[in-house]
This record gives structure tokens, C-alpha cells and sequence, in this order.
């Protein structure tokens, strides 16, 4: 295999928020299943692989909530708008795009204020900082933020390029 595929480094950067929530999913599940194990068969628990499952729980759901944004696998109810004219329908598209644009930057932002918040409160078990769990909302809504202005400048590009093409 030659050309941009065979790089594991773009590899990565195209994976990345595939590879990471895969990563949390693994482990919050080997710690749920190594802890009832323990559990029953030696009447024992880890007392921190509740927290820390959780942790990963939370970082797999808003990085997978990036990944999904980013192949354009979220939910959307579009009925009406493919019942439109094809320019119609690009415009609704386009405005969409631009509102999400404007809301998701705007959860970021917030979650930014939210995190500097959370950075002195140190979780129940562990005692680390709550910042921890909380970065994964300034990670998943900035990839989001991110994507959506990727999406942005495509949809940009090929409406500039269908312009000169007529």
C-alpha cells in the first residue's frame, strides 16, 4: 500500500478520535467486568474502578459524539429539506451548518469557563481534579467546533467551484 493511506501517522490524525474513545470503551469495560469479578468470586472490589469507568464513559461519549459529527453519522431529520430544489436544499444545509457552527463554538466556550471552574473541586474517590472529566466536553465540542468549520469551508469551496464551472 503507497500514497497517504500508508502513513500511520495520518493514519492516527484521521482515526484519532476513533482510536481514543475505542480506548476509553476498553478500558471502562475491562474495569466494570475485572470489578464484578472480583466481587463475587473473592468478595473484593476495586474502589476506584467506579469512578474511573465513568471517567472513561464520559470522555467516550463526547469524543464519540466528535467522531460520529465528523462522518456525518448524527441524527437529522431532513424530510422537508430534500423535498426541496437541490440550490434550496444547499442553502438550508449551508445556514444549518452555520447555526451549528455558532452553537457548538459556544458549548466550547462554555465548557472552557465550566473546566477553569471545575479545576479546584477534586473528584469523590480519587481526588483528583474534577477538570479531568470536564475536559473531555472542551476536547469532544472543540473537534465539533472544528469540524463543522472543516464542513463549512468544503461546502464553501464547492459552491465557489460550481459558480465558475457555469
Amino acid at each position: 500500500m503507497t500514497g497517504p493511506e500508508s502513513n500511520p501517522v495520518r493514519r492516527f490524525l484521521q482515526n484519532f478520535e476513533e482510536i481514543i474513545c475505542g480506548l476509553f470503551l476498553v478500558t471502562m469495560i475491562a474495569l466494570v467486568i475485572l470489578n464484578v469479578f472480583l466481587r463475587y468470586l473473592f468478595s473484593y472490589s476495586i474502589f476506584w474502578a467506579e469512578e474511573v469507568a465513568t471517567i472513561c464513559f464520559v470522555w467516550c461519549v463526547f469524543i464519540g459524539a466528535s467522531a460520529t459529527y465528523k462522518h456525518k453519522m448524527d441524527i437529522g431529520i431532513d424530510l422537508l429539506v430534500k423535498k426541496t430544489p437541490p440550490a434550496i436544499e444547499k442553502s438550508i444545509r449551508f445556514v444549518v451548518t452555520l447555526i451549528l457552527l455558532v452553537l457548538n463554538g459556544y458549548i466550547f466556550y462554555m465548557a472552557i469557563v465550566f473546566t477553569s471552574i471545575a479545576w479546584v473541586k477534586p473528584t469523590a474517590v480519587l481526588g483528583v481534579s474534577s477538570a479531568v472529566v470536564n475536559s473531555a466536553l472542551i476536547i469532544g465540542f472543540g473537534l465539533i467546533t472544528l469540524h463543522t468549520i472543516r464542513f463549512l469551508y468544503r461546502d464553501t469551496v464547492e459552491h465557489l467551484a460550481g459558480r465558475q464551472t457555469r
